[in-house]
């Protein structure tokens, strides 16, 4: 529940309260590099470990593809700026139906992330901090953007809440989807879906995270990125 929670309460605090635009900017950056870390170590090595080489590669590549081409249609629709906490304004029918394309976007971006955790759940160890940590931070800046869009259109808090309480359920039930499921198939099915999820959550950081952390850190970007990285690394190898 880590991805869905994490967007109810970016949603919460969209709705209420204006954060500048920079503090969700470093946020996104200090999120990417959690997010790139756990990827590389808790997804692709533990889906080449479990299958070898060629699983892995094909469920990557299967992975980005999917993510990026689902996105370049989302982004057309008016959810290009979905991470973003000031996105460019918008109104009439062109805002409503931006926040609803965010929406989407923002199941898109959990989908992978929730098979991601459920799937770490088949190795007996449980979802690691760095893992959860990652996914949470990298979701808050998105439920934040898209209640503030859809507040601007004037949606009301009982359908704003109500669509990402509904997405938290949804992403809850992929992850249970990724435990129960994916289980029952073969090691190297499991080794591909775990990779799937990795290529479709960095293509996520590469084409939404990253542009709008450097547009609102610039020069610290590169660091706060390299901080996040640095602090899942660290989770990682001291058992978290």
């Amino acid at each position: 529940m880590a991805t869905g929670g994490a967007l109810v309460l970016g949603a919460a605090v969209g709705y209420t309260v204006r954060l500048p635009s920079r503090i969700v900017a470093g946020v996104m950056a200090f999120g990417s590099g959690v997010l790139i870390c756990t990827l590389s170590f808790e997804l692709m090595e533990e889906a080449y470990l479990q299958a070898g080489y060629a699983p892995a590669a094909v469920g990557f590549a299967i992975g980005a593809i999917l993510y990026s081409g689902a996105n370049g249609l989302l982004a057309s629709r008016g959810a290009k700026h979905r991470k973003r906490s000031n996105p460019p304004e918008a109104s009439g029918d062109d805002a409503d139906g931006g926040g609803t394309a965010i929406a989407l976007g923002a199941l898109l971006d959990g989908i992978p992330e929730s098979l991601a955790i459920g799937l770490t759940l088949l190795s007996g160890t449980g979802v690691s901090v760095a893992t959860a940590v990652a996914i949470f931070i990298s979701n808050i800046p998105e439920g934040l953007s898209s209640s503030a869009g859809m507040k601007k259109s004037g949606r009301s808090a009982k359908f704003v809440f109500g669509l990402w309480i509904g997405l938290a359920f949804i992403l809850g039930a992929a992850a249970i989807l990724g435990y129960s499921v994916f289980g029952q198939f073969s090691v190297e099915t499991q080794a591909a879906t775990t990779a799937l999820a990795a290529g479709a959550i960095l293509a996520m950081i590469s084409e939404t995270m990253i542009p709008e952390a450097f547009e609102g850190t610039h020069g610290w970007s590169g660091l706060l990125t390299c901080a996040g990285f640095a602090c899942a690394f660290a989770l990682s190898t001291l058992g978290g």
